[in-house]
């Protein structure tokens, strides 16, 4: 499995002035929620499998994260408006093949600080109490400056002749929680600075979809962007995009660009409507789905869709779309009354992805049943939106203030209990888990009560992890369930089997833990992953079903094995899979020879493994080092795992089966020696590789 941090891709920095400015240009990727996603500080989302795709690694929209399932080539905020009576449009990104470049067509806002970062989660090293969701990325830009400065060039940004003098403070969220950590909010503030007042303001947001499995198929190329189908579900406010003919069972999923909610000076506006349009990329012969190239065909796109056309021109239209092609979305409202120097308007919209319900009928049919996934997980988006306005009226009433502070407080969620403090060790041939208490006392922000109700442990089958798609989510099977006595709720299994008679520390952690669970029988060597979480009992009085908490939050992945060793002399260092086939069964699909992996086990804590040659020529060394070993020196664990998380028993270190100089070992005998680094001792031994 691929991870993804969120370091900067920063591009340039220099002085503002008048009609110019830096360019400032930043990337994060989204790693709370289970969507993967680059946001920038210009509140684009996706990077056009460039830039920080190809050069740091990071996922444009992936879903589940680290399974190379892709939804997003780009997209970006639009605003439009009549300047004077003259209609201007200042997009945030609009149709480029390779996506955003200093001063390209279509791109023409520019940043005025860099993406930063905050958290709700007090574990987190971004938490901060101003903080709205799990992982906040913010930052502010505008569409006031007509040209940038990278070092010391000048370079205008093109066709961008007729800026709105708008400022954008630009906010993303997204939650851990498992009922929500399938999409990711896009808000914005948007600011008129300027001395002009500007009339009939639309506000859009334009997503240039492509699902595709970029394991599979790597992108690039007419025929991989062609592949997938559009729609539009009035109901929501949400325009779609899924994999009608491209990597079918290889992506079985949905992506959805919705809008939230919109309000001007804090109120919300009478007389806007929302619009949905798609067209095909850079084609201007459709005279229905042409791509705008113009300001004034921008606007007309923003003012109007084809959801408004008449209702036979639509159906038959929405059957057009529905089918493979390389299309976008821009999903609009409006109007929204004149903005005048210093008014502000603000604007949420939510990217949602989702699995497809199989319902025995091909992607391509894109049936009602196949988006019930989507529906749902779009409903969730919109609670979050609608926060304290239970009753989505956008007027605070009696008994819905929960905070006290006199206002509609927007992205709220219920909250389950938090997350159990876990304690995970790999043992040999089985995998102890350890848990505190601390989520017993968490009290729901919606009904101010302590609502635990019990805990739920997950485990991964072997070999979920080389099978294809990584979906760990969907993989984390449940096997145990433990929840309170006494209240009719749940399966009143109580928590006695797995309650310690007294609570137990860890050399170096401070944590008591009052539990425990011990799987038997795991095969050594081979990944599995757990998770515990913790349910609370619901809401009756709210409407809120029992929440559980995050169990992509909690995963430990696991590699049962030997513990360390004392004495190589008398319990002896080996090797397995002795003889090594090419291809072993945990290699998994991948056809890299980077992605080999035997391991050496029963070493000392602290060794020195080397590997020669029957002739004595050295092959390779490194060292083990049970208290920090992580995997993270073969890349096996980087391509199906997570070495920051990742938990081992001690006397077991993976090799890749390449040479210090990362060439490919021959098949043949080959003679390794161990060396504790504790006490000088030396073991031999020898293995096989069959090729």
């Amino acid at each position: 499995m691929r991870k993804f941090g969120v370091f900067g891709w920063l591009i340039g920095l220099s002085a503002v002035l008048l009609g110019q400015q830096a360019d400032i240009y930043e990337e994060k990727v989204t790693s709370a929620a289970n969507i993967c996603t680059t946001i920038s500080n210009l509140g684009l989302i996706g990077n056009a499998f460039g830039g920080s795709f190809n050069v740091l690694g990071y996922p444009s929209c992936e879903y589940p994260c680290g399974s190379g399932v892709e939804h997003i080539f780009e997209g970006g905020l639009w605003v439009g408006g009549l300047i004077n009576g003259t209609e201007a449009v200042s997009t945030g990104a609009s149709d480029s093949p390779t996506g955003y470049s200093t001063g390209r067509a279509g791109f023409e806002f520019s940043a005025k600080m860099p993406l930063s970062e905050r958290s709700s989660l007090t574990s987190s090293p971004f938490y901060n109490p101003q903080a709205i969701s799990h992982q906040d990325f913010f930052s502010t830009f505008t569409d006031t400056a007509t040209s940038l400065f990278t070092g010391s060039n000048s370079i205008p940004i093109s066709e961008h002749l007729t800026p709105l003098g708008l400022k954008i403070d630009f906010q993303s969220y997204n939650w851990n929680y498992s009922f929500a950590n399938f999409f990711v909010i896009l808000n914005f503030r948007i600011n008129n600075i300027s001395n002009t007042p500007v009339d009939s303001v639309y506000l859009g947001y334009w997503v240039d979809g492509v699902i595709r499995n970029v394991n599979i198929t790597p992108p690039g190329g007419t025929a991989f962007f062609n592949k997938s189908g559009n729609g539009y579900i009035d109901s929501l406010l949400m325009g779609y995009e899924f994999d009608a003919l491209g990597d079918i069972g290889y992506t079985d999923s949905y992506v959805g660009t919705k809008l939230l909610g919109v309000e001007k000076n804090g109120s919300c506006p009478s007389g806007v409507k929302p619009h949905y349009n798609t067209w095909q990329f850079q084609n201007s012969a459709d005279p229905i789905l042409f791509y705008p190239t113009t300001d004034k065909q921008r606007y007309g796109k923003l003012k109007s869709g084809l959801s408004d056309l008449p209702a036979a021109q639509w159906d038959q239209i929405q059957n057009q779309i529905k089918g493979a092609g390389n299309r976008s979305n821009l999903l609009s409202i409006g109007p929204v009354d004149r903005l005048n120097p210093g008014d502000y308007v603000d604007i949420a919209f939510a990217i949602v992805v989702a699995r497809r319900v199989f319902d025995g009928n091909p992607a391509s049919a894109n049936t009602p049943e196949q988006r019930v996934n989507l529906i749902k997980n779009a409903q969730w988006a919109q609670t979050a939106y609608y926060g304290e306005d239970a009753n989505r009226n956008c007027t605070l009433d009696p008994g819905e203030d929960k905070n006290g502070d006199g206002l509609i407080t927007r992205f709220v969620l219920p909250s389950p209990p938090a997350i159990p403090q876990t304690k995970i060790i790999a043992k040999d041939k089985s995998i102890d888990v350890y848990w505190g208490e601390n989520a017993e006392y968490s009290i729901d922000p919606i009904s101010n009560k302590k609502d635990f109700e019990g805990y739920r442990l997950y485990k991964t089958a072997v070999g979920f992890d080389v099978q294809g798609t990584t979906d760990i989510f969907n993989s984390l099977k449940l096997v145990g369930e433990w929840d309170k006595k006494g209240n009719a709720l749940g399966y009143e299994t109580g928590f006695e089997s797995v309650r310690l008679a007294q609570p137990v520390t860890f050399d170096g952690d401070t944590t008591q833990y009052f539990y425990k669970y011990t799987f038997e029988n795991i095969v050594n060597g081979w990944q599995h992953i757990v998770s515990l979480t913790a349910f609370d009992e619901g809401d009756a009085v709210n409407n809120l079903e029992s929440l559980e908490s995050a169990s992509l939050a909690n995963l430990s992945h696991v590699f049962a094995g030997k513990p360390a060793n004392s004495d190589i002399k008398t319990a002896e260092p080996f090797v397995y899979p002795n003889p090594y086939y090419a291809g072993a069964a945990w290699e998994g699909i991948s056809s890299f020879e980077e992605d080999r992996k035997l391991v050496f086990a029963n070493l000392p804590k602290h060794a020195e493994i080397s590997v020669y040659t029957v002739a004595g020529d050295l092959v390779d060394a490194f060292e083990h080092n049970a208290e920090t070993y992580n995997g993270g020196d073969t890349r096996w664990f980087s391509t199906y795992s997570n070495p920051d998380k990742a938990t081992f028993s001690g006397g077991e270190h993976a090799w890749d089966l390449l040479s210090a100089n990362t060439q490919v070992v021959a098949r043949g005998l080959y003679v390794f020696v161990v060396r504790d680094l504790d006490n000088g001792k030396l073991f031999r031994g020898k293995f096989v590789i069959i090729k």
